[in-house]
């Protein structure tokens, strides 16, 4: 019989930050950086842990640019050619500390071979549970020993930890959560991010690895929606009604489908929306949105540094997050 877990699970949207005393006297002085070991690579990252997804609208050589110059990076998405990498790596060598994302193990190899500089793998699936992404996982491990891998998606701790012994170092929390994603709807599978944020960065903790998702204990987060419809993304600008646009889809959508696969499988249903997005111009100023959004509220709860802000955090609950009068 199916069991009922009554535990109570919360999301971003039910909770508030709680403001703390600070000593912090302007937002310039916060510390956004972040410095990391990794468990099973040995690798260290400095930087500020923000992520581009590897998405193909928004996980462009053209944004990798751009973040690497904010020392951010960019989990390139796996469409792009051994050629293509080649080229880039000629022109931008600056960029690559910046990432992978590939599932195809004969393409990573070869681009990994021809591109020695890129020392991070993303290992991106739907569903991370499943026994054969485990096996994969290790299979890369056994192959490129000291490259950082980041695996998922995941949502619950003992996953985590298999995916970590396994020989995954950072991993994606979430199922379902992102902006144009249809899973949740499709197949009512996932779990509220907050609590799976939570139980996760627990797990990873102590066994010395890491996870990406945002706030309530992750060590890095990765954005998709927050950078679409930019300058530096995939494909061309629309007008409709004197309104400028771009598209922006999940990687599980129709049009994802179409473009990579050339249609949706009959066994499959789509799981991603495809929506058109105000363009916004070059992402710098999205970028310094961002920062300067995160440095406030570490201020708030007065965290002089990034890494400080899970040990400052206190969540409260709320039936209501801001005044929507006029939104």
């Amino acid at each position: 019989m199916p069991r009922i877990d009554a535990d109570l699970k919360l999301d971003f949207k039910d909770v508030l930050l709680r403001p703390k005393r600070s000593s912090l006297k302007s937002r310039a002085e916060v510390d956004l950086e972040r410095t990391f070991t990794f468990r099973n690579s040995k690798q260290t990252y400095s930087g500020i842990p923000i992520i581009v997804a590897n998405m193909d609208t928004v996980g462009t050589f053209e944004m990798a640019v751009v973040m690497s110059q904010h020392s951010m990076f960019t989990a390139i998405h796996k469409h792009y050619t051994l050629d293509d990498w080649k080229l880039f790596a000629a022109n931008h060598p600056e960029c690559l500390s910046s990432g992978s994302g590939k599932n195809d193990l004969e393409k990573m190899s070869n681009i990994l071979e021809a591109v020695p500089q890129v020392k991070f793998i993303c290992l991106d699936v739907a569903n991370g549970y499943s026994e054969h992404f485990v096996e994969f996982v290790k299979l890369v491990r056994s192959r490129f020993p000291e490259h950082t891998i980041m695996a998922g998606n995941v949502v619950t701790g003992e996953m985590v930890e298999e995916l970590i012994l396994s020989g995954a170092d950072i991993i994606k929390v979430g199922v379902g959560p992102g902006s144009v994603c249809t899973t949740r709807t499709k197949t009512g599978v996932g779990y509220p991010q907050l609590s799976a944020v939570i139980e996760c960065a627990d797990s990873a903790h102590g066994l010395k690895g890491h996870i990406i998702s945002v706030r309530a204990g992750a060590d890095f987060v990765m954005l998709g929606g927050m950078f679409s419809g930019h300058t530096e993304c995939a494909g061309e600008v629309i007008e409709r009604n004197g309104q400028k646009l771009k598209l922006f889809y999940g990687m599980s959508s129709e049009t994802a489908m179409k473009k990579h696969s050339g249609g949706v499988a009959e066994y499959r249903a789509p799981e991603g929306k495809t929506v058109e997005v105000p363009y916004k111009g070059d992402v710098e100023n999205t970028i310094l949105d961002i920062l300067g959004g995160l440095r406030s509220t570490c201020t708030y709860v007065g965290a002089a540094k990034l890494k400080e802000l899970s040990r400052r955090a206190t969540f409260i609950r709320v039936t209501q997050q801001y005044n929507t009068v006029f939104s």
